[in-house]
């Protein structure tokens, strides 16, 4: 018998059961991973609340982490018992000693990059690299705005952008995290507690603002966003944070100088085995090359799930979590 994180009904940490189970067989196209380190995200508490609706109850939770093959399916040919794996798209159920996921959801762990580093940026690391490599493709020497420049994606972001000559302006809520930003490689940084953003745009890049924007935060920052992006620039809305954007007229697009908008998910361009592992080897290589650090701020045992859950809905978490079965 494994262990497992499970609930049966939704509500608070409280919830989170640590039981025995039996876990299943892998089908044809699956893989068994016995787990080395899991990955704790925000929206790991969404499911458990009921926000996001799991596929039934009981239900397992968690959808990132890294491991060990454990047990092939008959008709998998990309992985074998031993391999270093890691995966960061679920299906739910990453809570676990072991996990049994699709082939096609799971990417090769090079010997460089150690399970607790991949458990704890698979998620924020694809989605850094879809939004700097591909929606829109930095070549260097621009300068970008990226809001909740301190916050996870963000943090990752600025040392990416950094690495590649790009001027990242980030946006933050405090003087601390400003000095966290700043730390990791934003070029500037924004207060928008005490700030006018896209006033600080202008002046920062003389005028010319800037040619992306990428905005996770949503409602309360979209028309901010759209005044700090230069004529037929890139309005990059990959979240929601403060709330869906809605009730959009195309015509401020045209008003505010011919811009382009996209609404990008990770799901769209980790689209298959091929293009995740593509985008996964360039991650691992920026971390490898020390271009890119990743901190593990807190470590939790598996069994204190509603433990870690408790500190970080208080925000009191820095860096990634992980839990270790």
């Amino acid at each position: 018998m494994a262990k497992r994180i499970q609930f049966r009904a939704h509500g608070g940490p409280e919830v989170l059961e640590y039981v025995d189970y039996q876990p299943a067989e892998p089908g044809p196209q699956q893989v068994r991973v016995s787990n080395k380190a899991i990955g704790l995200n925000f929206i790991d508490t969404y499911f458990r609340s009921g926000l996001y609706a799991p596929p039934a109850l009981p239900s397992g939770l968690g959808a990132e982490g890294a491991g060990v093959v454990e047990a092939v399916g008959s008709a998998v040919t990309r992985f074998k018992v031993g391999d270093r794996v890691a995966y960061g798209s679920g299906p739910l159920g990453a809570y676990s000693d072991v996990h049994v996921l699709p082939e096609a959801n799971l990417v090769r762990l090079p010997d460089a990059i150690s399970f607790e580093q991949a458990a704890g940026v698979m998620l924020k690391g694809l989605t850094v690299q879809y939004l700097l490599r591909q929606t829109y493709e930095l070549q260097g020497g621009e300068t970008v705005l990226f809001h909740a420049a301190a916050g996870g994606v963000g943090s990752l972001a600025c040392q990416w952008a950094k690495a590649l000559g790009v001027k990242l302006i980030g946006t933050v809520s405090s003087p601390e995290k400003a000095a966290i930003a700043k730390a990791l490689g934003a070029w500037e940084t924004i207060d928008y507690s005490h700030e006018d953003v896209a006033r600080r745009v202008l002046e920062l890049t003389g005028g010319k603002k800037c040619p992306v924007v990428y905005d996770g935060v949503g409602k309360d920052t979209w028309l901010t966003s759209l005044d700090c992006l230069a004529p037929r620039g890139l309005m990059v809305s990959f979240g929601n944070a403060s709330g869906a954007v809605d009730g959009v007229n195309l015509g401020i697009l045209s008003a505010k100088g011919s811009l382009y908008v996209t609404r990008p998910t990770l799901a769209s361009y980790a689209n298959n085995a091929e293009n995740l592992q593509r985008m996964a080897d360039d991650l691992f290589g920026m971390i490898a090359s020390g271009k890119l650090k990743i901190e593990i701020g807190q470590r939790f045992a598996l069994v204190d799930a509603a433990k870690a859950h408790i500190e970080l809905s208080a925000r009191r978490t820095t860096g990634s979590t992980v839990l270790l079965p």
